[in-house]
């Protein structure tokens, strides 16, 4: 079970708990300490890439994982066993956010802002992280915005069903119809 496989080693499946609140603290840091520049910038990049990060999710879960191989084949893997620890390994998934959000942004808008919106994405992926795993193994309270998610995320690990692709938010499903508006209530 490696770096590159879904389905992950407990240690590794659980490392982005740890391990992304410290590049999020650790970022931050460097930013305050480093950073020359407008604080109010800096701040509208990070709120910006977090916001930015539920579009992702939603495209991410959608496009490729309902969408392309291998992606597609493992994320059935997942459908299939909804308790078995699966997901992308942190070292991948920093390595995704480094060359795919980081270094073009950059490019772009310099490293401090680019490093604030990486920062406000990355902490957007956490939420995710937490969010599923605690769809698929925690409790909810009656009425609250997490027993919500794990309707909806309950809805979309339905056989056959299609939409619900947002797990933080149902937002992105609500602006594109996959929420399952279209269909019966009892859906």
């Amino acid at each position: 079970m490696g770096a590159f496989k879904f389905e992950q080693r407990p240690a590794m499946y659980f490392a982005d708990f740890v391990l992304y609140p410290l590049v999020i603290v650790g970022g931050m840091a460097v930013l305050i300490e480093y950073a020359h520049g407008s604080v109010g910038a800096l701040l509208a990049a990070a709120v910006l890439g977090f916001l930015s990060w539920s579009l992702v999710e939603y495209a991410l879960h959608r496009f490729v994982l309902h969408g392309l191989p291998p992606f597609k084949h493992w994320h059935e893997t997942h459908h299939e066993r909804p308790f078995a620890l699966i997901g992308s390994s942190t070292p991948v998934s920093m390595t995704a956010f480094a060359a795919l959000v980081f270094w073009p942004l950059s490019a772009v808008t310099g490293p401090w802002i680019a490093l604030a919106a990486t920062l406000g994405m990355t902490l957007g992926y956490l939420l995710y992280v937490v969010v599923h795993h605690a769809t698929h193994h925690w409790r909810a309270r009656p009425g609250s915005w997490m027993q919500a998610r794990k309707r909806d995320h309950a809805r979309h690990h339905r056989p056959g069903a299609e939409g619900w692709y947002g797990v933080t938010t149902p937002f992105w499903d609500r602006v594109f119809g996959t929420d399952g508006s279209a269909q019966s209530p009892d859906s």
